[in-house]
């Protein structure tokens, strides 16, 4: 009984050997090749994959043959001759064993990647029962790429490329679908579709590492991901590191268990050392998600992500110049074409509406990086939805942009309108463009939208903007002398201008804009008075950080205390408010915001109020009385505690009462009680962008200003103390 419980385990094993060895023996194929795929045409064609240590592979294609040996890590590759397009064909590897893989066609291949817009399906988008009917595109093939973020790159991906049909077109890239099947009809060759998109997702895990090297404002990113390198020197110092104080720990733990005393916990594994394995984190989309997929031939990458990074403004022309350089770097098949689309307009809170302008600048300067294109879409996406379903323009465009490019067609008009130069004519701008097709339109038929100069004293205005050629000259009555201007700056622009091909035109700016002091243009009695504080209010927050703190350098006594605020939203007048008083402390420390550190604390009544506003509703006038203050770093309600005349017990206005914490919401407001009004108010400062701010009373629960946490609202915040010296 015994010699036959021997006798099996003796052939378990070896069974399990054979088929260990027989699985180790085969030649494998990443699954980026299958059945149905399509293959680069007029390029070399690399084919790789894994089979014993110096195994004998060999591939043939259509008639085109090559051999290689594994190396000693089983890895192999050739690379095939360049392939015209013609019949399907077979691709046979033999080793030990035979891949045979069929219906592969030769044609044009093209990488889809981003976020949600990219991954956003047919059958998502406009007039899918449409789109799905007509969907019989047997040349037309696709494969997506699973979600699988990776610390480490990955080589091999389970996916597998399908026909297109109506019954497989929905779960397509829409904007690779449509892209695609523009190529497929106008060129007339197979198109191949690598899906490889995450909703959501920023443009760093999609960036290999040589890609954050290459670019030296990039060089935190690098350092993180270096230091999960278990290569990388810095990653081996703080792992030695770690050790040598394990180490001392096992000692102490030892002594411990022996003489039966107490013990503190390990040391904690260095976080900073560990992989990267969020979809968040940088490269990880690369490695899980792109690397599986090189080096294998394509024509070039088409992009569509943004609006997970777009509050970044130009550092996003840095994360381009390291995803293209890194992409290019890793697939050695030269500077391949890589098309993008500027992300549509949408409403994105209640931020800055100057916020998605400068990253759309810093697209449009992506255009520098060589061999690179751009689809404009502001006039096809959706105010209330990030995702629109206007797919088909998106692909269209973007396919417009390769025919013309890419593959050389000279009748194609592939871009709208884009800045040229600027030049003045008197009270005048002229702005020239270039890609002006057929010609300059107003694409509804109406006054050109969305074009703003601004003057030496004037604010940026709404210009009356004409066609002229390849031009449009602007004008406002007014702005005497134009210097600057700006088209389409604002987080919800549609604008209008467009060539006659139907491209609408790209945002940008132009000009200088001038310095301009409305202080001192408005203010004559300012002229009387010394600057004691400069706030930027863009640097409120935990710290207060002033641009200008004389607090220190006046020795002599003052009378007379001033502020002046003055806020603009994008395409909107600055709004200003200047506000004097008899002094109400001696004590220069205490009249910039209110901060626990300042020991300011005021709530009361001043005297002699100097009002100078162009806010509708503002009281303006001199010796006006029913001033107070409210200046305190304390949380508040609206009790009416100091029975201010004219204010509320119920809303919090221009008499609120303090209360616990004392280093808690804060208030610094200004108020005419008389006139039933609040001056100007910044209170919840240590929220930064969420710090409340106005002019004149707030509407809604309180009238100054508490709970609004509006400051993100405004492009421009700027807060100036003085004092008149006796």
């Amino acid at each position: 009984m015994k010699l036959k419980r021997v006798f099996l385990v003796v052939v378990a094993c070896l069974t399990l050997f054979c088929i260990t060895t027989m699985s180790q023996a085969e030649v494998r194929l990443p699954h980026i090749f299958g059945d149905h795929m399509v293959l680069q045409r007029d390029q070399p064609i690399p084919v790789w994959g894994w089979a014993d240590p110096g195994e004998m592979v060999s591939v043939e294609l259509g008639g085109s043959s090559s051999s290689t040996v594994a190396d000693d890590k089983g890895k192999w590759m050739v690379k095939l001759p360049a392939q015209k397009v013609g019949d399907p064909v077979t691709l046979n590897v033999k080793g030990t064993n035979t891949i045979t893989l069929s219906d592969v066609l030769i044609g044009e291949v093209w990488l889809c990647s981003g976020q949600s817009n990219m991954e956003w399906t047919v059958s998502r988008s406009n007039d899918f029962e449409e789109e799905k009917a007509t969907a019989k595109y047997r040349k037309i093939r696709h494969i997506k790429i699973p979600k699988r973020p990776n610390g480490f790159p990955q080589d091999d991906v389970e996916a597998e490329w399908t026909i297109c049909s109506p019954d497989t077109v929905g779960n397509y890239t829409a904007v690779g679908y449509f892209f695609g099947r523009k190529l497929h009809k106008d060129l007339d060759v197979p198109i191949g579709l690598i899906n490889s998109s995450w909703g959501g997702t920023r443009i760093e895990p999609w960036t290999p590492p040589c890609g954050f090297a290459a670019v030296p404002n990039l060089s935190d990113i690098l350092k993180q991901v270096q230091l999960t390198d278990p290569a990388n020197a810095s990653y081996q110092s703080t792992l030695s590191t770690y050790l040598q104080g394990l180490e001392k720990w096992l000692a102490q733990a030892n002594t411990a268990l022996k003489d039966k005393t107490p013990l503190t916990p390990p040391p904690k594994y260095p976080t900073a050392i560990q992989p990267l394995t969020s979809p968040g984190s940088p490269t990880t989309l690369y490695n899980g998600m792109i690397h599986p997929l090189v080096p294998f031939a394509m024509r070039g990458a088409i992009w569509y992500q943004g609006e997970s990074n777009h509050r970044e403004g130009m550092l996003y022309y840095d994360k381009m110049k390291a995803l293209i350089g890194g992409w290019r770097e890793v697939w050695n098949q030269g500077e391949f074409p890589f098309l993008y689309v500027q992300i549509a307009p949408f409403q994105y809170g209640s931020e800055s509406p100057s916020i998605l302008p400068v990253f759309w600048e810093a697209q449009n300067k992506a255009l520098e990086i060589p061999n690179t294109g751009q689809a404009v879409i502001h006039d096809i996406g959706n105010l209330q939805d990030i995702h629109p379903k206007n797919k088909q323009d998106v692909g269209k465009r973007l396919a417009l942009i390769a025919l013309a490019k890419t593959y050389g067609r000279k009748d194609i008009v592939h871009s709208g309108p884009v800045f040229k130069s600027l030049k003045k004519e008197g009270a005048k701008l002229r702005v020239t463009f270039n890609h002006v097709g057929s010609g300059l339109v107003s694409r509804d038929d109406k006054p050109l939208s969305l074009f703003e100069i601004i003057g030496e004293d004037t604010d940026f205005v709404p210009a009356k903007a004409v066609i002229d050629g390849d031009s449009v000259v602007l004008s406002s009555p007014k702005v005497r002398k134009a210097a600057a201007m700006r088209f389409a700056w604002h987080k919800l622009a549609e604008p209008n201008l467009a060539n006659k091909e139907g491209l609408p035109a790209v945002p940008f700016r132009a000009g200088k804009v001038p310095e301009r002091d409305w202080l001192s243009l408005k203010v004559d009695e300012a002229k009387e008075y010394k600057l004691l504080y400069d706030l930027d209010l863009k640097n409120l927050g935990q710290q207060i950080k002033y641009t200008h703190d004389a607090s220190q350098d006046f020795k002599s006594p003052f009378d007379r205390i001033a502020y002046f605020l003055e806020l603009q939203k994008i395409g909107e007048e600055t709004q200003y408010v200047y506000v004097s008083m008899d002094a109400f402390t001696d004590d220069l420390t205490k009249l910039g915001i209110p901060t626990f550190s300042s020991k300011a604390n005021f709530q009361m009544k001043v005297d002699n109020l100097n009002i100078i506003s162009n806010v509708n509703g503002i009281k303006t006038g001199t010796g006006l009385t029913g001033g107070n203050i409210e200046f305190w770093p304390n949380n508040y309600g609206p009790n009416n505690s100091m029975s201010i005349p004219n204010a509320s017990s119920r809303l919090w206005d221009f008499g609120d009462e303090t209360g616990p914490p004392v280093n808690g919401y804060g208030c610094m407001q200004v108020h005419n009680f008389e006139a039933k009004q609040t001056i100007f108010a910044i209170n919840q400062w240590k929220s930064g962008p969420n710090a409340d701010i106005g002019i004149g009373n707030s509407t809604g629960r309180t009238r100054d200003w508490t709970f609004t946490s509006n400051a993100s609202q405004y492009d421009v915040k700027r807060l100036r103390v003085l004092v008149r010296l006796k």
